[in-house]
């Protein structure tokens, strides 16, 4: 069910998908259910733990080491006398990082490799549908084609959807196109050939409702979103050749050539001291041989892949710290190689955070310190610091910029719009927290933020039965 549906209006798409305004019966929502399947990201295949462990041992250097590893026991073995623990500490030395490389590589992968898991977790559990014309709320699993969800702030979009009733309906698509200012919706028909970053008439799965509210239609669920396809290119790229590992490859032929060489013309000098001084025996043959392999096992830098796979392991923990995931270790270092990115600034370089630095009171201005939304900061009168809780017009102020926002701040993030994200965590610096200030002076009445009144305004009672308006 692949249409334009942007470029459709509310009736046609409603038409479309042979629903309406109140919505699918439920039989016909479980009809839906069996033909669309569930609304939910597959994994194709799933991750397999042995291919990623074998995958470990495809370098050419770990190739060249497990190779010195068996070189290195049968010299042990082929000794007249037996083999002891120190004829074996090279292969097991060697063994060890092998094997500690593998591990440390497979561990990051296996973790990286289930990025469809970590995608999963961006999308919304529940939705509020509209079904045989009233509002319940289902497992987001549930939604097909052809429900009316209702989007209020706060929520994860559970699908993509037509939007057919919009009230200042802001959204965060940041998901699907790094952006995180918010994206203002309506109604509005779009001309065919509009981007999915500019349909502004449409709704999508996992982008998240920061302002106002809606009611949008189902297009479509699961893997034929636009999240869902993002989903299936992930699981469908290939591995491209790094320039740290075209750059290895291309040494370690060099030094495996090299080594050959010089073995060679070791094991031929050694031929020539036996055939001058003395008769060729066995046991110098051997000796000879033994001394050319033992040139090439020490040649090799066994320690090289080990400090390569534990240095991207580390740039790998660094980017997934910043909620980057990354699906193999190479690709920490093919993101250290770009030397010129080319961006839009605003919300994809910028942390899209805004914070409180002034805040002017009864004449006076005073400084509010700390970044971000952390909840750190002081308050300054040039330089003096100022107690909020003794200063009843500041202390006003703060609570009034707490209580009349819809935003959620939960000490460390901000849910909602940014602007009001700012204002709650600039009252938390003075320990005026919002869920706090909520208990004491409940919302009993909102008039929602107009492009007319250019304003919001709420309506709280306090304990004592008091009226506050901010």
């Amino acid at each position: 069910m692949d249409k334009s549906w942007h470029a459709m209006s509310e009736e046609k798409v409603l038409e479309a998908l042979k629903t309406s305004r109140s919505g699918l019966s439920a039989e016909e929502a479980r009809k839906r259910l069996l033909e669309y399947g569930p609304n939910k990201l597959i994994s194709k295949g799933g991750v397999n733990p042995i291919k990623i462990f074998l995958n470990q041992f495809k370098d050419i250097f770990v190739l060249m080491l497990i190779a010195a590893v068996i070189i290195s026991v049968a010299m042990a073995f082929a000794k007249p006398e037996p083999p002891t623990t120190e004829d074996y500490a090279d292969a097991l030395t060697i063994g060890a990082i092998v094997i500690l490389n593998a591990v440390v590589g497979f561990i990051q992968e296996y973790r990286s490799e289930k990025a469809i898991e970590a995608m999963r977790r961006l999308t919304a559990p529940k939705a509020t549908v509209i079904r045989d014309g009233h509002s319940v709320i289902i497992p987001a699993e549930e939604v097909v084609p052809g429900d009316i969800l209702v989007l209020e702030t706060g929520d994860r979009v559970a699908a993509d959807a037509r939007l057919i009733e919009v009230v200042e309906l802001k959204t965060n698509e940041a998901v699907l196109t790094g952006e995180s200012t918010p994206v203002e919706k309506h109604v509005g028909i779009l001309p065919e050939n509009t981007p999915v970053s500019d349909r502004r008439n449409m709704v999508f799965m996992a982008t998240h409702v920061i302002y106002g509210r809606g009611k949008a239609v189902v297009t479509s669920t699961g893997m034929r979103t636009e999240f869902g396809k993002i989903a299936e290119l992930v699981q469908e790229m290939e591995e491209e050749e790094t320039p740290l590992k075209a750059k290895l490859e291309r040494f370690a032929k060099k030094l495996g050539v090299i080594v050959i060489v010089i073995c060679v013309i070791v094991f031929a000098l050694e031929l020539i001291d036996i055939y001058v001084y003395g008769a060729a025996k066995a046991e110098s043959l051997m000796d000879a041989f033994f001394t050319a392999v033992a040139l090439a096992v020490s040649a090799v830098p066994e320690g090289l892949p080990a400090v390569v796979t534990v240095t991207l392991a580390l740039g790998a923990r660094e980017l997934a710290k910043r909620n980057a995931i990354i699906r193999r270790l190479s690709s920490a270092e093919t993101l250290g190689s770009v030397t010129v990115i080319c961006s839009d600034k605003t919300g994809t370089l910028t942390k899209g955070e805004m914070t409180v630095r002034r805040i002017y009171v009864n004449g006076k201005i005073i400084e509010v310190t700390g970044v971000g939304y952390e909840a750190k900061g002081e308050f300054l009168e040039g330089d003096k610091r100022v107690d909020v809780k003794s200063r009843p017009d500041l202390s006003l102020l703060l609570i009034g910029s707490a209580l009349c926002t819809n935003a959620q701040y939960d000490g460390k993030s901000v849910f909602g719009d940014l602007t009001e994200g700012a204002l709650i965590v600039a009252a938390a610096k003075a320990g005026l927290w919002k869920e706090d200030l909520e208990k004491i002076y409940p919302r009993i009445y909102e008039v929602p933020f107009t492009s007319e009144r250019k304003k919001m305004t709420t309506v709280h009672k306090s304990n004592d039965g008091r009226l506050m308006v901010f």
